[in-house]
């Protein structure tokens, strides 16, 4: 017999949160607080609708996205329940620790396979450049000729609040929030005020080891751990908090995994935010190309969470507009942002104003919004063109899952191959794969193709290239 609805939501039509977020929220909410238990039915999408008195589209857009982010599951004849593999956030892990304080040369290169970088092609290069001499003609120009806020304009941080809030399910302020020359930099301001000698920092393996350098630069001891179709293996890491008092963060990209692409389930993310609040250690999220998914929503980032305590959300605005732009920021704490603006402001005492303000000014005119929309078609319909040349030519020695979102392959083989030998061998032949130490500071057995900015043509013809070696060794 179903379990009979109890639950009563409260919407605000009045405010900027749309109405299917809001009840998205409201039940996420009530799963993790325990008002919802494991197993619960759901009413039927139209006997909610008349409950809620909204339109029932509303009602099955925020279904679609628990369904697809994983809190709720569909039974078929049956209805929708409450998954019941989510982890009780109430019930703290048992612990005795208290919460930590805050505290070479290539020959000529004819395809070359990137990580995942945008097509500038298509980048909205005009429209920039007609926001730029609009901000410059500005009467008030002048004003921008002095110095500003080393934690970036505040009309921007506004701006971004507002995409963050709306788009991303964040709740924070412009006080939460800094500006930075790209998210590289944000993890390197980071950490100097994060991370002392002797600290911890688990990180996915394989993983972003660009951030793992950074990290171990100011003394942070690095322990990898593996990933697997479902993300970080969150098992793995609680057994390693079990023994080391030293973890002081972990590092994840839980959306799009860097380089394999996989997205961190429902159930590790609630466990590792369960994890963070008992044992006190940061969850440093990086969501490095959040905008592009191809499915029905993008998942939530890990920062959206209500239960979220101590989590660092870092992302970018490069691959929003282009790449050249290195426009990042880190939404934290304003504790911590004023300790990282300060820090930023002995090696760059503000940031490019003139180019934080054109960015607002294509914000504020829809142009980033249409631009996106473009893009994300047109990168869907990339992706899968260049899947089915990847089925069609390396099947036979190499598995992969065609992503949901990002602009990137990761491919696995089905047999133990010398990748680096590979790489090399098509080093010989003009094509450059990136080289595996990247990812990992161990062997791995596949690679990341990135498809965004390659044609059709050149994609195609890297990959018969790789076969052709793979022939060459293997027949």
């Amino acid at each position: 017999m179903l379990r009979p609805w109890k639950l009563e939501i409260y919407l605000n039509f009045n405010c900027e949160t749309p109405i299917y977020l809001q009840i998205v929220n409201a039940i996420t909410s009530a799963i993790t607080s325990g008002k919802l238990l494991a197993g619960s039915a759901l009413p039927g999408s139209r006997k909610l609708s008349n409950l809620l008195q909204v339109n029932r589209n509303t009602v099955i857009k925020a279904l679609d996205i628990l369904i697809a982010e994983g809190w709720l599951v569909p039974e078929k004849r049956k209805g929708v329940f409450v998954n019941s593999n989510i982890p009780d956030l109430q019930k703290p892990a048992q612990t005795n620790k208290k919460p930590k304080p805050d505290p070479v040369t290539t020959p000529l290169l004819d395809i070359v396979f990137d990580d995942g970088i945008p097509d500038s092609k298509i980048a909205p290069m005009e429209e920039l450049a007609r926001s730029y001499r609009r901000v410059f003609n500005q009467k008030s120009r002048w004003k921008m000729m002095g110095y500003g806020c080393e934690k970036g304009a505040f009309e921007f941080r506004e701006a971004l609040v507002q995409m963050l809030n709306f788009k991303r399910g964040l709740a924070i302020g412009p006080e939460n929030l800094c500006i930075t020359r790209g998210s590289q930099m944000a993890m390197y301001l980071l950490a100097q005020v994060l991370f002392q000698p002797g600290d911890t920092v688990i990180v996915e393996n394989p993983g972003y080891r660009p951030a793992w350098s950074v990290f171990e630069n100011f003394g942070a001891k690095i322990l990898p751990i593996k990933v697997d179709a479902l993300g970080l293996n969150v098992d793995e890491v609680e057994r390693q908090l079990k023994k080391d008092a030293s973890i002081k963060a972990v590092f994840v990209t839980p959306h799009h995994h860097y380089p394999t692409t996989v997205t961190l389930s429902l159930e590790r993310r609630l466990q590792l935010l369960k994890l963070s609040n008992t044992y006190g250690f940061f969850i440093i999220e990086d969501d490095y190309d959040h905008e592009f998914h191809f499915s029905k929503r993008p998942i939530l980032p890990i920062s959206s969470y209500q239960e979220a305590q101590r989590v660092i959300y870092i992302g970018s605005m490069s691959k929003v507009v282009a790449p050249a732009l290195r426009i990042g920021y880190i939404a934290t704490t304003p504790n911590l942002i004023e300790r990282i603006a300060q820090r930023r402001k002995l090696i760059d005492v503000q940031g490019d104003i003139i180019m934080e303000l054109a960015i607002l000014d294509l914000i504020r005119s829809g142009e980033v919004r249409r631009h996106l929309k473009r893009a994300t078609t047109y990168y869907e319909t990339k992706r899968d063109v260049c899947a089915a040349l990847i089925k069609s030519t390396l099947s036979e020695k190499f598995e992969f899952r065609k992503p949901n979102g990002g602009l990137a392959f990761w491919i696995e083989a089905k047999m133990d191959i010398d990748i680096l030998g590979l790489r090399e061998k098509l080093l010989s032949r003009g094509v450059e794969l990136i080289h595996p130490s990247k990812f990992s500071s161990t062997s791995v057995n596949g690679f990341r193709l990135g498809y965004a900015s390659l044609s059709k043509e050149k994609f195609s013809q890297g990959l018969e290239k790789i076969a052709q070696v793979l022939d060459e060794d293997f027949s």
